[in-house]
């Protein structure tokens, strides 16, 4: 049998080049190699303020950008967070095992909690224990994540030790899989931040739904320096923004860094921009179109959905009878 691998992601704004480049398109190159189980973290998201018909159509949104990004539903299981209660069941069984400690030593919480942490919401600072009960409620193998989410495997793994040296060996206990050249996809505007949905300004990513004029001016407008195309790698460790743009053209392309700098070095940056350009509108336009295509048969992505939610709460319910069971509950 197939090693299982388990991975989501969050229907809050829109997805974006980041999502696509750093998970979705490496996911689509798991499924014939693993037993996939992509989810769509809902349960996650309401830790920020949600409208809820909003969230709604934006998982039903998200499930169209895996699909139409390649993810084979005759192969892989897509499904919801919140439409699988095992998700939060485990959650509290291993939380009531997780020191405090290690949940303070979370990098993201600190991030996003900022200087005022005795503002912040439970949810915000216990959501790495879901995290953890996300991937062991399916005992997942490995975990395709980026650099910044490798942390987060590494304190499932402390849980799943935990646990079963207090409750015998049960949990598999996972691997992180950091897989590609654009495992972290930086901001157009500013190469020393990573693309995020939530940044205020629109130029400081390409968005899914983009069409292909709004991506050849964002690309245009693209925070670059005045230098040429260097030869080698190392001449980009002092260039984040040049950096960037080059690693999304190597990623786009199936390339390495060197590659492109071989088939570029010494060019302007106004022309790299132009193929640059070219290269994710032919990449990311049909995903776009066909995105708006599922989208336009909402009953049918519910009832995928709903067939990804009855195969994974037949393998999680499955677990937890067996967590519940070691714990000691009736």
């Amino acid at each position: 049998m197939n090693k299982r691998i388990f991975s989501g992601m969050q229907p809050t704004g829109n997805l974006h080049l980041g999502n696509y480049l750093g998970a979705l398109k490496n996911w689509v190159k798991l499924q014939d190699d693993y037993e996939c189980f992509y989810c769509i973290m809902d349960l996650h998201a309401i830790t920020l303020p949600q409208d809820p018909e909003a969230l709604k159509k934006a998982t039903r949104e998200v499930a169209c950008a895996y699909m139409a990004s390649g993810i084979d539903v005759s192969k892989s299981n897509l499904t919801v967070q919140s439409a699988l209660p095992a998700h939060t069941e485990l959650s509290w069984i291993l939380g009531t095992k997780v020191p405090l400690g290690w949940l303070n030593r979370m990098t993201q919480y600190k991030d996003k909690a900022g200087k005022n942490p005795g503002k912040q919401l439970l949810g915000l600072y216990s959501y790495p224990v879901l995290m953890a009960a996300d991937i062991l409620a399916y005992q997942a193998h490995c975990v395709p994540v980026g650099e910044d989410q490798k942390q987060h495997v590494e304190l499932t793994r402390d849980i799943a030790l935990s646990f079963n040296n207090t409750y015998g060996d049960y949990f598999t206990v996972p691997e992180p899989l950091i897989m590609g050249e654009a495992t972290r996809i930086m901001s157009l505007r500013d190469g020393s931040k990573k693309m995020s949905k939530s940044d205020e300004s629109d130029y400081s990513r390409l968005n899914m739904t983009d069409d292909a004029d709004t991506i050849m001016q964002k690309i245009r407008k693209a925070k670059t320096d005045t230098l040429p195309l260097p030869e080698t790698v190392k001449e980009l460790e002092a260039r984040p923004e040049a950096d960037n743009l080059i690693t999304i053209y190597a990623s786009l392309g199936d390339m390495t860094v060197a590659d492109v700098l071989k088939a570029h070095a010494g060019a302007q940056f106004s022309t790299f921009k132009k193929d640059l350009a070219d290269l994710a509108i032919a990449k990311l336009v049909p995903i776009t179109n066909r995105m708006r295509e599922l989208m336009s048969d909402q009953a049918e992505i519910d009832n995928i959905l709903k067939k990804g939610a009855d195969k994974a709460n037949a393998l999680t319910q499955k677990h937890l009878r067996e967590v519940k069971d070691r714990v000691g509950f009736w």
